[in-house]
């Protein structure tokens, strides 16, 4: 789990705001998670995670106090951009951004609460399929749905997943899913506060790709 705790994100203050410059650090560095879970069949969700995190960053960089939390980010585009948004600039990168943190978020948690296979404990493929089922499939057409779907059995077992996230350590199971638990409190509230403002702000959108 070092690959994941030695990036944690904040916690959160009491109004949920989240800060835009600690976010963007924090997930700059969760493409290499999609490594571990295979790169042929995540190779197009790391693209666009990393695609995303360069176009928020590059709005970000152009007026830092301006934009110095996410909401505010989202309200500056809003007035910005006018009957475009939010179809545009880095609310819309923000909003896919946060569907493959969510898809991060469920797998994980799907790992520590132990649903698993009970034919093959040691496969993870229960675990994927039910974060892209929640995160992702919706705004997928049928056609990348099929892609997933013959993906997933390149995925690794288990053991070699906790074992990749370790940095190739041997460690026990029970110790790395410790470490996740811990990873997840603070990961977790920011993806919900994420969620929270996009519905708040009525920011989300349905279309399929």
């Amino acid at each position: 789990m070092a690959l994941l705790m030695e990036h944690q994100f904040r916690q959160l203050p009491a109004d949920r705001q989240v800060e835009t410059r600690p976010f963007l650090d924090a997930v700059s560095y969760l493409p290499t998670f999609f490594d571990c879970l295979g790169p042929a069949i995540f190779a197009p969700i790391k693209s666009d995670i990393c695609g995303n995190i360069t176009k928020i960053k590059a709005v970000y960089d152009t007026n830092p106090g301006r934009y110095k939390t996410l909401q505010m980010l989202l309200e500056a585009e809003k007035e910005m951009h006018g009957g475009d948004w939010p179809k545009v600039g880095a609310t819309l990168e923000l909003m896919w951004l946060k569907r493959c943190l969510r898809f991060i978020q469920v797998f994980l948690q799907s790992l520590v609460d132990g649903e698993k296979d009970s034919s093959n404990p040691n496969l993870i493929r229960v675990n994927i399929t039910k974060a892209y089922d929640v995160a992702l499939k919706r705004y997928h057409g049928w056609f990348v749905q099929q892609l997933f779907k013959a993906a997933l059995y390149a995925a690794p077992y288990k053991s070699d997943l906790l074992k990749a996230l370790s940095k190739g350590r041997d460690v026990k199971e029970e110790e790395c899913l410790e470490k996740i638990r811990k990873f997840l409190i603070n990961f977790s509230a920011t993806v919900d506060a994420v969620y929270d403002m996009f519905c708040r702000m009525n920011a989300d959108q349905d279309y399929k790709v």
